[in-house]
């Protein structure tokens, strides 16, 4: 009885050890599982992959060790040596490899659809979105899902996120509708990259609505021209004086459109500006502007600007 109960115990340490030891692999994996496939199937591709020494084993471990639970189909990174009792584990949560597109603030659609476009393991076509319809952020993704569904998962976000932005809008700003607050803070997204100044530029550009002058947004020129791309260029004359829908030199008030995808905080700026009565602002030589109040203010400012350029070089 004593020698039987012996070998019970050590047959039991070794499929113990089968199930909950190492796995076989010397390097991380990835292997797919289909869709619709049974647990049958998977044992089979991980076997294949080397996840695994035996399909058949690991079928009958994980049918007496590992419980009744489903597996869920789809792409999963395996590290080296994972156990058969971690591997079903994996596969019956779930744990996918993720995979992420990434859109920062102020990209233009131009460049989300060429970010889609060139996604690893996205199917299918998609068109170039609507500007200013997708909300700039990190998107998770699977492999086998489409462009088009990740585009609306964006575009969801952006109709989601500027709805309750705008319900919380302060009172009396220079912006009527949501669209309008959209447009406006795809220039402040352009115009500043610091944080800390976007409320003070969305006030500029409110206090420059309410009595009637023009934006004179350089962005707003340089959209019609790369569609949000980078110009390359100093803008010519000619441009500054081109009658387009979007040149805010030639024209008062809003311009057709967005000219890029804004992000949160330049949305949020537009509806709730910073309290400041400047009319003007100019690049202060750090990465970040001066504003002023007055016209005069701003020709100085203008020419310690000019002067700090002919310093560098730049001029």
């Amino acid at each position: 009885m004593l020698l039987v109960l012996l070998l019970a115990v050590a047959a039991g340490f070794g499929v113990l050890q089968l199930w909950a030891g190492s796995g076989p692999s010397r390097a991380n994996m990835t292997v797919l599982i289909p869709e619709g496939a049974s647990l049958s199937r998977a044992a089979t591709e991980l076997e294949k992959a080397g996840a695994i020494r035996s399909a058949g084993q690991f079928l009958l471990l994980s049918k007496v060790l590992g419980g009744g639970k489903s597996i869920k189909a789809g792409e999963y990174r395996v590290p080296a040596g994972l156990s058969q009792s971690d591997l079903l584990k994996m596969l019956q949560g779930g744990q996918t490899l993720q995979r992420f597109v990434r859109v920062p603030e102020g990209t233009p659609s131009i460049l989300v659809y060429e970010t889609l476009m060139k996604a690893p393991q996205l199917g299918g076509p998609v068109s170039v979105p609507a500007e200013g319809s997708v909300l700039p952020d990190s998107y998770a993704y699977n492999r086998g899902d489409t462009r088009q569904g990740v585009l609306a998962r964006m575009q969801k976000a952006m109709d989601v996120y500027l709805a309750k932005a705008w319900e919380k809008r302060k009172p009396g700003i220079a912006v009527s509708t949501p669209q309008e607050a959209l447009v406006l803070a795809s220039i402040v997204e352009k115009e500043t990259g610091k944080p800390e100044e976007r409320r003070t530029v969305a006030a500029v550009y409110s206090n420059r609505l309410r009595v009637g002058m023009m934006l004179q947004a350089d962005p707003t020129i340089i959209y019609p021209i790369t569609k949000g791309k980078p110009l390359g260029r100093r803008i010519l004359q000619s441009e500054l004086r081109a009658k387009t829908a979007y040149n805010t030199y030639a024209m008062t008030g809003l311009p057709a459109g967005p000219i890029a995808n804004p992000g949160k905080e330049s949305i949020d700026a537009v509806l709730d500006p910073a309290q400041s009565s400047a009319l003007y602002f100019v690049a202060d030589g750090t990465g970040g502007h001066v504003f002023a109040d007055t016209l005069e203010q701003h020709n100085a400012n203008v020419q310690k600007w000019y002067a700090l350029r002919r310093a560098r070089g730049e001029m």
